[in-house]
């Protein structure tokens, strides 16, 4: 498979488990995503990533998100 298109397929794993984990939409976490720079996050350590099982990769992006200070809690204004 091509690699664009792996990374695709766990970007789109991760931000599902996001709105899981985080009891939102799957468009309100993909823009929460987008505007913190996850999706590219996830694309620039794809190598590192990929032999990694989702859950790993998620509390990666976990420590991402609060060393960028983001906040979790305000997922709701990505409507």
């Amino acid at each position: 498979m091509d690699e664009k298109l792996q990374i695709l397929y766990m970007q789109i794993r991760i931000v599902r488990m996001a709105a899981r984990r985080w009891k939102t939409t799957v468009a309100r976490a993909s823009r929460f995503f987008d505007e913190n720079g996850v999706f590219k996050y996830i694309e620039d350590f794809f190598g590192v990533f990929h032999v990694e099982g989702d859950l790993a990769v998620f509390d990666d992006i976990k420590k991402y998100l609060k060393n960028k200070g983001a906040d979790i809690k305000a997922i709701e204004k990505y409507d």
